[in-house]
């Protein structure tokens, strides 16, 4: 993978949040969306360019397809790997990503059980 490639990848806020998220846990689109309050055409664009670049994986269950951060590409692109796991920790986003992600396990929130979550 070029290297160049990945920085595209990574030049978009939605993108880093997604990865954000995957690099905590592995989850489907649908819960993507819920967690970052996206439409769901939106998070399949973005996705589709993480798929592209490898940063993601990608599992089929039943109907749904569950999504993690390729380890193999954390370690051939260290600066990767240094963004989500030190980086991102003091970003107020991240820790609001973060948050909403906890209440929505909370909840009970998965790809069976839609969840709304209801900001305080």
């Amino acid at each position: 993978m070029d290297i160049v490639e990945i920085l595209k990848a990574l030049a978009d806020e939605t993108r880093i949040r997604i990865l954000n998220l995957l690099y905590m846990e592995t989850l489907c689109v649908c819960d993507l969306e819920e967690i970052l309050k996206i439409s769901q055409s939106n998070a399949s664009r973005h996705m589709t360019k993480l798929k592209q670049v490898k940063l993601i994986t990608g599992e089929k269950q039943a109907q749904w397809i569950y999504y993690r951060v390729n380890e193999k590409i954390l370690e051939q692109y260290s600066f990767v790997k240094e963004l989500l796991s030190k980086e991102m920790e003091n970003d107020p986003q991240r820790q609001k990503d973060v948050a909403r992600l906890k209440k929505y396990r909370e909840l009970g929130g998965c790809c069976e059980l839609a969840v709304k979550i209801v900001d305080d």
